[in-house]
């Protein structure tokens, strides 16, 4: 069976140069003027193997490695949409990925998502530590080799390099993955190459090519050995409209040959989606349009391909979904087909009754890996979908609200938001927050959670009355009546204008209509402070008398409240008042029940 080239899936945090990686490899073929030799598909690159052996030509001797795959298909996109369901059911769309690392900034934000992936779904990798050109002295070289580079650098340099290559190991750890510089690993089955390279410069693309290529050859193989006449089996990349051709898939094939004219099934919003390929497409190269045209129109295109595909009725099609051919397949098979799609589907794409956030995201990948992340920290999920944020999703999310007020969001990954969605979810205030990083995502529902929690109780702390004891300071009274002014000493808790407070047999006293402290007018004192509050209709040394202990009035209601709200807040003296005041007024509702 031939082998196919294997798909390299690119990941990265935001600027950390996984594009300018590919950008730079494309740059180096035009430049040389070899026609045809990369193709630059929609979010695909492929590498032939002749640019290959071009660029690794100082290393190729170097390392003994003979190229026998046909050349390797970059994807460069967003790291989880590389990843979906479809390697736990034996159709890998990457065989191996590159993790690209600014040297200079070390392990980012999404450079920890990138490695959760890639430890969720057990897929090799290499570390490129990109930007190698910033470190304090380097001196670019004419070469694409980093070895050639390296030697030519000051000392210095070569202490700087090594510092930041251990950061990196470091840091990698802390994942469970040991890892070296390239040149120093001993064993490529349990450490992770590290390669130095710049994407500016181009030092170190000789390494990367020839690294990953050797070990696809090495460990990958068996699963690169494709059927060239087989059905064609791929990924749904992206779903969107071209001006000119109307709506469009672009998608990578992984196996089989897929022809203009066959008919594919593939995932739907509406369930299993049949069309028939009108047209199979190849974006031209900057450069290479002989009369403006965009793309190359071509009649069939085997493994490992990366195309654009226009056939009816793609508009409801969910990006990363599967998507096959069934010419030559017979009812059976297709039904099978259509099991595997609908099961990669299903648990992904749902409506549920109940409490839950809405998610709202571009591919199913990335919905995978936010519905994995919400399910990791406990959140729960009413409902999610692929494509723009509606009204109707604001419009759930205030049922939610109803029954959660945290959980009444709507989560948007990376897709775009209707007007009237924007307009109903200002007039109604169900926030929709937005990003295209998945873990920034899930922690910007946690610090909203945690900032409306903030302000419910601020606003709670106003309304339900705390607990408190206070003693009545002896030689303190300001005033006999009309308003009663005396000083308290807050022995627990605290006291608040407006608060209610009763005497040790549970005697409602009065309400504080104020407090002082130093002469200037305070709202709340806390346990240890003494104040002056003034009360109406209370008469010194007949209701309120020197030495007198006083405790606010709660309600069991209130308790109800304070302990959902404020469990983690109140003291464990707190908590011993609470039940003392409890008490108290038990006991004199009691022998009120015991006088009638």
């Amino acid at each position: 069976m031939p082998i196919r080239q294997p798909i390299i899936s690119m990941l990265a945090h935001v600027d950390h140069g996984k594009t300018s990686i590919l950008d730079k490899i494309r740059k180096t073929v035009v430049a040389s003027r070899e026609a045809g030799a990369i193709t630059q598909h929609v979010s695909a690159s492929e590498v032939p193997a002749d640019v290959i052996r071009e660029i690794s030509k100082p290393l190729i001797n170097r390392f003994k490695i003979d190229i026998k795959i046909p050349g390797l298909l970059f994807i460069d996109l967003p790291g989880h949409e590389a990843f979906t369901t479809l390697r736990e059911r034996g159709g890998s769309l990457a065989d191996l990925a590159i993790l690209v690392i600014d040297i200079t900034q070390g392990i980012q934000q999404q450079t920890v998502e990138s490695i959760n992936i890639l430890k969720q779904y057990k897929t090799p990798f290499v570390v490129a530590a990109n930007k190698i050109d910033l470190i304090n002295g380097w001196v670019p070289q004419d070469t694409y080799s980093f070895l050639e580079s390296i030697n030519k650098q000051p000392e210095r340099v070569r202490e700087l390099l090594d510092e930041k290559i251990y950061s990196l190991v470091g840091g990698l750890s802390e994942f469970g993955f040991d890892s070296e510089r390239f040149d120093r690993v001993t064993d490529t089955t349990k450490q992770v190459n590290i390669i130095p390279l710049s994407a500016k410069t181009g030092e170190g693309l000789a390494e990367l090519l020839l690294i990953i290529t050797g070990m696809c050859q090495k460990y990958l193989e068996e699963n690169l050995k494709f059927e060239v006449s087989g059905p064609a089996k791929g990924t749904v990349l992206e779903v969107k409209e071209d001006k000119d051709l109307g709506i469009t898939a672009d998608v990578i094939i992984y196996d089989g040959t897929l022809n203009k004219g066959d008919e594919v099934i593939l995932g739907g919003l509406d369930g299993i989606i049949k069309t028939k390929v009108r047209a199979l497409m190849k974006p031209v190269l900057p450069g290479q349009a002989k009369h403006g045209e965009r793309f190359i129109y071509v009649d069939s295109v085997s493994a490992a391909s990366g195309i654009k595909i226009f056939a009816p009725n793609l508009s409801n099609a969910i990006p990363g979904t599967l998507i096959m051919s069934v010419e030559g397949v017979d009812e059976e098979q297709i039904k099978e087909m259509e099991d595997e799609i609908r099961s990669q589907i299903s648990g992904i794409i749902v409506e549920r009754e109940g409490e839950g956030v809405i998610v709202k995201a571009d591919t199913l990948g990335s919905l995978e890996a936010i519905i994995r992340m919400l399910k990791s920290e406990g959140i729960p999920i009413k409902k999610t979908g692929i494509g723009k944020v509606t009204k109707r999703d604001v419009l759930d999310a205030e049922v939610v609200r109803g029954l959660d007020k945290y959980l009444g969001v709507v989560l948007s990954f990376n897709v775009p938001i209707t007007e009237d969605a924007a307009e109903e979810s200002r007039t109604i205030g169900i926030p929709i927050l937005s990003s295209n990083v998945v873990y920034d995502l899930v922690e910007r529902y946690k610090e909203w959670v945690k900032h409306e929690k903030e302000k419910d109780k601020e606003m709670l702390l106003v309304k339900v009355q705390w607990p408190a004891k206070v003693r009545v300071l002896p030689g303190t009274c300001f005033r006999t009546s009309n308003p009663c002014i005396f000083g308290v000493e807050v022995l627990k808790g605290r006291i608040r204008k407006g608060y209610k407070v009763m005497d040790e047999q549970g005697n409602l006293i009065g309400e504080i209509k104020g407090m002082q402290l130093n002469r200037e007018h305070i709202d709340e004192a806390e346990e240890g402070m003494r104040v002056a509050v003034s009360m109406d209709r209370v008469a010194f040394n007949k209701d309120i008398k020197e030495d007198m202990i006083l405790y606010s009035v709660i309600t069991p209601d209130t308790v109800s409240q304070l302990m959902r709200t404020f469990d983690e807040e109140l003291t464990s003296d707190e908590k011993d008042l609470i039940r003392e005041t409890l008490n108290i007024i038990r006991k004199a509702r009691l022998k009120k029940v015991g006088k009638t």
